[in-house]
């Protein structure tokens, strides 16, 4: 019998991923979420990333790595320290879009869970800097 621990996989060990229809089409979801600010939600301060395979990219909190995939309009997937992160998103019916965080190469179950609640707070940032001042 094969027992199946959630978020621990073959290849890519511990990882965690969050979603989240945004009510926003999807032009203005990449836009927000592939410049400075949105950057800076999801990368940390002062990330800049070129659209390019291998470009190296940095933090104003020091964490750096490589840009692994960016498809405009689609994907950005970087190295960032010894994890990979993964910024997706998708056409949603109602001119809405499914976005979703996903990191993996985790080191442990607890790094899961504390990735997962930041994840979710980056989403909340992410949702509120959409909906603009109330």
């Amino acid at each position: 019998m094969t027992v199946v621990t959630t978020g621990l996989t073959k290849d890519a060990g511990w990882q965690i991923g969050v979603s989240r229809t945004l009510p926003h089409p999807p032009d203005a979801v990449w836009d927000f979420i592939s410049g400075a600010d949105g950057l800076a939600l999801w990368l940390g301060p002062g990330a800049v990333l070129e659209p390019e395979r291998g470009a190296p990219y940095g933090t104003a909190g020091g964490v750096g790595g490589e840009v692994r995939g960016y498809r405009p309009g689609d994907r950005i997937r970087v190295t960032h320290g010894t994890t990979t992160v993964q910024v997706a998103l998708r056409a949603a019916p109602g001119d809405r879009t499914r976005l979703r965080f996903h990191q993996e190469r985790l080191a442990s179950a607890a790094e899961r869970e504390r990735r997962r609640a930041h994840w979710q707070r980056v989403m909340d940032q992410v949702a509120a800097a959409l909906d603009g001042p109330a």
